[in-house]
């Protein structure tokens, strides 16, 4: 959902580029929808992809593949919404007054949705999604404190949300595809399901990638005060 006032503070998407989304973003914006109705529509297929992966723990058989299944095709349709609600906001000219709020908000909801939604899922543990739902807040936290006292915005890895994203969409692509066999070779030998290992992976990840942060907005406003630019 990348519509800010300031072009340079948007987070790098190479695939903003391509034709095909730069002819569907001109499409939307003659259509008449807003940016910031994209942006709520991405934040609805975040809650269902996060229901769609906790319902893996109460069905079974091919509906838990479904489950899988649904909840990958939901989160890259939230990651579509990210992407061209901003392409229609600023390339098209649509920038709100309100836009920063569409901007960050429905991230956030999304971003706990689908990790909690993996914390219930099958194989999972609650208490991980929640762990990794805080720690992915933490590093839009300090992206958001960074620019606040002065700092670009910092959408530095190595677990920033297209990080996250893609490695729940392939814990989803994994469980809905892979026989049953392997799932279970893999909870043997790691002694927890994959949904749990990705979960701990995602926490690890996002700490090390807001103390990262911290570093580089702390060298960036030192580098300012030098100069003597002020926030």
């Amino acid at each position: 959902m990348q519509h800010p006032d300031n072009i340079s503070d948007r987070r790098p998407i190479a695939a903003r580029s391509w034709p095909v989304w730069t002819a569907a973003a001109r499409r939307l914006a003659l259509s008449g929808i807003t940016p910031n109705q994209i942006s709520v529509a991405g934040m609805v297929a975040g809650v269902l992809a996060g229901a769609a992966l906790a319902s893996t723990a109460w069905t079974d058989g091919n509906w838990i593949r479904s489950g899988w299944l649904a909840g990958a095709v939901l989160i890259q349709l939230r990651l579509l919404a990210n992407l061209l609600d901003g392409m229609i906001a600023v390339e098209g000219g649509m920038r709100s007054a309100v836009g920063e709020l569409y901007n960050e908000v429905p991230d956030r909801v999304s971003d706990s949705a689908v990790l909690m939604g993996v914390g219930w899922a099958a194989g999972g543990d609650p208490l991980l999604g929640l762990g990794a739902a805080l720690a992915a807040m933490l590093t839009a936290y300090v992206r958001a404190m960074g620019k606040a006292a002065g700092a670009k915005m910092d959408f530095c890895g190595p677990m920033a949300k297209q990080h996250r994203m893609a490695l729940v969409t392939g814990l989803g692509l994994f469980s809905g595809l892979a026989p049953a066999a392997w799932n279970g070779a893999l909870t043997a030998w790691a002694g927890v399901g994959l949904p749990a290992v990705v979960l701990s992976v995602v926490i690890a990840g996002s700490i090390w990638t807001a103390c990262r942060r911290l570093g580089r907005i702390a060298r960036q406003l030192r580098e300012n005060t030098k100069q003597g630019v002020g926030p």
